[in-house]
């Protein structure tokens, strides 16, 4: 028992947690007004693994502290090609929100804005260029980065769905290097 939750704690010691957005907020009571504090918080592994989870209280250590707990039960495993970036290009949505993702070359970066580069610095992703469209709010921002992400999938998902191997998805090196010559063949 002692053994597992010391290496459960070593395993959420290597997270990454990312502060997205504090907001200060007010609740209008007899007395006045009672201020309290709303926090967004983003957690990965750097390895293919991210959550995120927002947080209130009265003060910003404790929102903060309840966004991280939520972030890390809501973690979800993402897909990533060669570890660096995503499989294709995908657009995500939430409210007025709308997010363009784009898979990069290598020595690219992470080209995105505020809350879009927390998720992919806490993911892991090193190569990727996305656009915001719409609203800029930061919850809007990041849960349509996470819907675009939710519906990324690998060539070896995309197999197992159609019932094929991954050769016949991806195509095999020998067909894509006789494919100019067979194409050179019909021209003529």
């Amino acid at each position: 028992m002692a053994r597992f939750e010391k290496e459960n704690r070593s395993a959420e010691s290597e997270l990454i947690e990312k502060l997205v957005h504090i907001n200060r907020v007010a609740k209008v009571v007899k007395g006045g007004r009672r201020f309290g504090f709303a926090a967004l918080v983003v957690v990965g592994d750097g390895k293919g693994k991210v959550g995120f989870g927002k947080g209130k209280a009265r003060e910003v250590p404790e929102a903060i502290r309840k966004a991280t707990e939520e972030a890390k039960k809501s973690m979800v495993r993402i897909p990533l090609r060669e570890g660096r970036t995503l499989h294709h290009d995908i657009e995500g949505r939430h409210g007025a929100g709308k997010v363009v993702i784009r898979s990069a070359q290598a020595g690219t970066g992470i080209i995105a804005g505020g809350p879009m580069r927390a998720v992919f610095e806490a993911l892991g992703v090193q190569d990727v260029v996305t656009k915001s469209l719409g609203s800029s709010n930061p919850y809007n921002m990041v849960r349509g980065t996470f819907d675009a992400l939710k519906k990324q999938s690998s060539p070896r998902m995309i197999a197992a769905k159609r019932s094929k191997k991954v050769g016949d998805i991806v195509g095999r090196r020998g067909e894509r290097e006789a494919a100019p010559e067979v194409a050179q063949e019909v021209t003529e």
